[in-house]
């Protein structure tokens, strides 16, 4: 960049500096970080990114505690963070959001999602996730084998004016019975939870895009991205021209040294060869100890006993009665090879998909599914 340009830059800036106050300057600044995160945190659960979501939720949490922020004007976002942030946690029984120990996850999420009812454009998707809220709030606790805290749910959610009386009968016959796959529970299931929040978001954020900061961000990146192409190329050219500057050269310097040869030709080289320098005169030696007999035994014992490398290897994980059931019953609701689907449903105690896969082939031949 000139000169010129750079001091016309620093006035401008100088200018800006005395026409706009500074303080004003730094309440946008910080509104359109918050809007950033805002959408960075829709986007890690959209992809269902866990750690990223808590890593981006942390920042999130210092930036709207800054005294630039106007928090009216960004209350309704932080509510629905928080309301993410308990969907995120919401097969975690024992994390809490609330003073009151007893309110769950997916409990702490229902009391916000009431709050933001006027965000929603559809009123059937509000409907829709207050009664995956409160299903998913009792079908956790029967999945981890937590009955009382089940009808605990339950009752907490009769207090509070969120409970259909209809629904209410249900889920209550539902712990009752402890049945863990009732149909009602397969149709009102976390992986619908996830999928109807996430279908909210993309309404909302078409209303409200919250996307000043990424848009410049994008024409930054873009830019860069051109100029760098633009330096490539023109190394590239320059690098052509060396190697045909350097290819005349040494066309030159191979017929000047062919005419001395042929005019006089020299019977001894006039370098000194580097075997007769100091420094390369020296011979490598190899120090040789030879090892007592003792030593050599024990070492091919201790490299032939396998008894503490098969100690160190982790015991197999064995499939449970209770593991097969959620197994079939994920398989029955989503299909074979939607295993990462049937994860996020069921607890497996942290089995992967490749290995559901490898245990439904097994259920298969054995014919008990």
């Amino acid at each position: 960049m000139d000169p010129e340009t750079n001091n016309k830059s620093g006035t401008d800036a100088r200018e800006l500096d005395q026409s706009v106050s500074f303080q004003r300057v730094s309440s946008v600044a910080t509104g359109m970080m918050v809007d950033f995160m805002f959408r960075s945190l829709c986007r890690h659960f959209k992809e269902a990114e866990f750690e990223e979501f808590k890593d981006t939720m942390s920042v999130f949490e210092v930036i709207t505690k800054s005294p630039a922020l106007k928090e009216d004007e960004y209350s309704e976002k932080i509510l629905i963070c928080a309301f993410l942030a308990r969907v995120m946690h919401g097969k975690q029984v024992d994390v809490l959001f609330e003073e009151d120990r007893s309110v769950m996850p997916l409990m702490s999420a229902a009391k916000i999602w009431s709050q933001l009812e006027d965000t929603a454009a559809d009123k059937a998707v509000f409907k829709n996730i207050t009664i995956l809220l409160v299903v998913q709030s009792v079908a956790v606790c029967l999945v981890k084998g937590e009955r009382s805290s089940a009808s605990s749910a339950l009752k907490w959610f009769e207090n509070n004016d969120g409970l259909a009386q209809n629904l209410g009968v249900k889920l209550k016959n539902i712990v009752k019975q402890t049945e863990t796959y009732h149909p009602l529970l397969m149709s009102f299931s976390f992986n619908h939870l996830l999928e109807a929040v996430q279908s909210y978001l993309e309404v909302y954020l078409e209303k409200n895009p919250s996307d000043d900061l990424l848009k410049e961000a994008t024409k930054r990146v873009l830019s860069s991205q051109s100029v760098e192409s633009l330096k490539d190329k023109v190394t590239h050219d320059s690098s052509h021209s060396e190697t045909a500057e350097e290819s005349t050269e040494n066309d030159l310097e191979t017929t000047e040294s062919t005419v001395c040869l042929r005019t006089k030709r020299k019977l001894l080289s006039t370098k000194i060869p580097e075997a007769w320098k100091p420094e390369s005169g020296k011979k490598p030696c190899l120090s040789i100890r030879r090892i007592p007999k003792s030593e050599l035994s024990q070492f091919s014992e201790k490299s032939m006993d396998s008894t503490d490398i098969q100690k160190k290897r982790k015991a197999k994980q064995k499939w449970t009665y209770q593991l097969d059931q959620y197994l079939k019953a994920g398989v029955r609701l989503h299909g074979p090879g939607k295993w990462s689907r049937i994860l996020m449903d069921y607890d497996f105690d942290g089995r992967t998909g490749v290995m559901l896969k490898d245990r439904w082939r097994v259920l298969k031949k054995a014919g008990v599914c």
